[in-house]
């Protein structure tokens, strides 16, 4: 049976990838709706796409409201915007959160009815091209046909998909992740490693992507803690951004799979960023995960040399497991307890949390039957 992959239409990296975009800036439109945060305003990465627009002879209008993870009602704002200025395209700077809102916004110029209405569908009808520069090395959301949208009003986290929200462009360009403080790194470089690792281990896995996953967990391995310690250091953020953009490739074709399901009910519930939910969860998914696919884990190991063709794939599946936890802890993944969640407000909700998590359907790719009562207990020894 043959497999499909899709990826960005054009994809510009490196040192001055930029300027160099800006002959494929100019084909898009006339007119972009520039989607961002107000961090990313003054940081002076706004700064940095609108002179290439305007030097590309593209006027646009910028609506930096994406202050937090999306919402619901932040994507209504940005329609809005997009209408009242008669614009024909989308860029966005900044991380996932403003990444994931061009495309929501993006979904409604051209889908009907609200953001919501699309939970659990494919999204089909055309959309207005989009333009991702990502200022984080993480999330992937240049290279996906994801998005990840709050609803305000049952509280839980809306994933929401359609080959249309792939990117016509992505600027991979270090410059922007220049800016990024060491929290940031770290939350959105575990982040990229968790996409390898559930792309890599998620039964929809297929060669390509492997290949993809298998580049992004060694690169990240090598580079993420440098670019942590260090965040001036050229290579290690240029290649952290390669890993997120490989990472986001490989989980974008073969689907993520337990830690995501579990983290974003979490993010959902008690507001915890995407990235640093991922991470919290990494320890206990994985550990269950294992004996489901100790080859996996084990071939996993084996590429960050933690472990040699001579272990049993199950020492090899721990050894690259006991690495995963050692990351995180280099880079001050705190636990539940330690970003200041309430725990017995966190048990209250213990139950609604399981159901989300099976609900989105993410756990199933997991190579192990998970039911919602072995999430229940996941989300127990978190605490532990």
């Amino acid at each position: 049976m043959g497999s499909s992959f899709i990826m960005p239409k054009q994809i510009i990296s490196g040192e001055h990838a930029l300027e160099d975009s800006k002959p494929f800036l100019a084909v898009l439109g006339k007119k972009a709706l520039l989607v961002t945060d107000t961090v990313m305003v003054k940081l002076g990465n706004v700064a940095l796409l609108t002179k290439a627009l305007e030097e590309a002879g593209i006027d646009y209008v910028i609506y930096d409201g994406i202050n937090g993870e999306p919402t619901d009602t932040m994507i209504d704002k940005g329609l809005r915007i997009y209408q009242e200025n008669s614009c024909d395209f989308l860029a966005a700077v900044g991380g996932g959160s403003p990444i994931d809102s061009m495309k929501a916004i993006a979904a409604l110029v051209t889908n009907p009815g609200n953001i919501s209405n699309y939970m659990g569908k494919v999204i089909s009808n055309p959309v207005p091209p989009m333009v991702a520069v990502p200022t984080t090395a993480g999330t992937g959301s240049e290279a996906t046909q994801f998005t990840i949208i709050t609803d305000t009003k049952k509280d839980i986290k809306m994933l929401l998909k359609g080959a249309v929200l792939m990117p016509a462009l992505a600027i991979i360009d270090p410059q922007f992740t220049m800016t990024a403080p060491p929290a940031i790194t770290a939350a959105t470089g575990l982040d990229a490693l968790t996409h390898a690792i559930e792309a890599y281990t998620s039964r929809k896995s297929q060669p390509l992507t492997e290949t993809f996953a298998l580049s992004a967990v060694k690169r990240i391995f090598t580079y993420l803690p440098e670019a942590f310690h260090n965040g001036s250091n050229v290579t290690a953020r240029e290649q952290m951004s390669i890993a997120a953009l490989e990472a986001g490739i490989a989980f974008n074709n073969s689907s993520v799979t337990l830690v995501h399901g579990m983290s974003r009910p979490i993010g959902a519930m008690f507001h915890v960023p995407h990235g640093i939910s991922n991470a919290m969860l990494l320890n206990v998914c994985f550990a269950f995960a294992l004996d489901g696919a100790y080859d996996r884990f084990a071939a996993l190991g084996r590429e960050i040399g933690v472990s040699s063709e001579q272990e049993s794939d199950a020492d090899a599946a721990n050894a690259f497991l006991s690495a995963v936890c050692g990351i995180c802890k280099e880079c001050e993944i705190p636990t539940l307890a330690g970003y200041g969640i309430d725990k017995e407000a966190f048990f209250a909700v213990i139950d609604k949390m399981a159901e989300d998590a099976i609900a989105s359907g993410s756990p199933a790719n997991t190579r192990k039957a998970v039911t919602k009562e072995d999430v229940v207990e996941m989300y127990k020894k978190l605490w532990e």
